[in-house]
């Protein structure tokens, strides 16, 4: 399973890549807002520069021409660069149109399994299903994943799931479990991945007896 950093911060994505954990990147407008830089199109160039795999860059047309023309723009940015489409009507010939100029397009704001479906019959290399949002009205998100894994192997389908709006480990966890392509996550979530209590307790009580055999903490060898 791929791990993507979901932001637009240029700090947090060297130090995921430095942890050696930083497969890829999603941004959307809303992150790259909080990031209050006047030179977009500088900030964008700069996260392609630092991310080893797929940078996802969304359009902000909602109109068929204009999507596949902002699509354009951020495809020769750079190979490794991937076009976010919204799941709509227009968003949909988009992606038809795209997959024909062979550009890469993620499929963004899915919260259904056949939502879903349309996008990859369409030509999506992504589908993002937004877990954590249905999770804020009363459904279980994780299980779209479950229906969305079971549709796309009844039938061969090749589109990744990259599973979006992850808001903790145990979204990542369940992920993992059923078998998704791909998960997007905060940066405050991918620290806690590697963190356990128990790990911390259990480092300290080496160190602690460590100590006792040589105070000075040396290690002599």
């Amino acid at each position: 399973m791929k791990i993507f950093l979901d932001t637009a911060n240029v700090d947090e994505i060297r130090q995921g890549v430095e942890w050696g954990l930083v497969d890829g990147v999603t941004t959307n407008p809303s992150l790259a807002s909080k990031e209050k830089i006047a030179d977009f199109s500088s900030l964008v160039r700069n996260i392609l520069k630092v991310t080893p795999g797929p940078v996802s860059i969304e359009v902000v047309a909602t109109d068929y021409n204009g999507m596949v023309q902002q699509a354009g723009k951020i495809a020769a940015l750079g190979e490794n660069a991937v076009v976010k489409i919204p799941m709509t009507l227009d968003g949909l010939k988009a992606i038809r149109t795209l997959k024909e100029k062979r550009i890469p397009v993620n499929c963004t704001l899915i919260f259904s399994p056949v939502q879903a479906l349309f996008a990859a019959k369409s030509g999506a290399e992504y589908v993002s299903p937004f877990v954590g949002r249905l999770d804020d009205i009363g459904e279980d998100g994780m299980f779209i994943i479950e229906q969305i894994k079971t549709i796309f192997a009844n039938y061969n389908i090749s589109t990744k799931i990259l599973v979006a709006s992850i808001r903790n480990p145990v979204h990542v966890l369940r992920s993992a479990i059923i078998g998704a392509d791909v998960v997007t996550m905060p940066f405050e979530v991918l620290k806690k991945l590697p963190s356990h209590p128990k790990t911390d307790e259990g480092l300290a009580r080496f160190m602690d007896d460590w100590k006792k055999l040589f105070p000075t903490g040396d290690f002599p060898l």
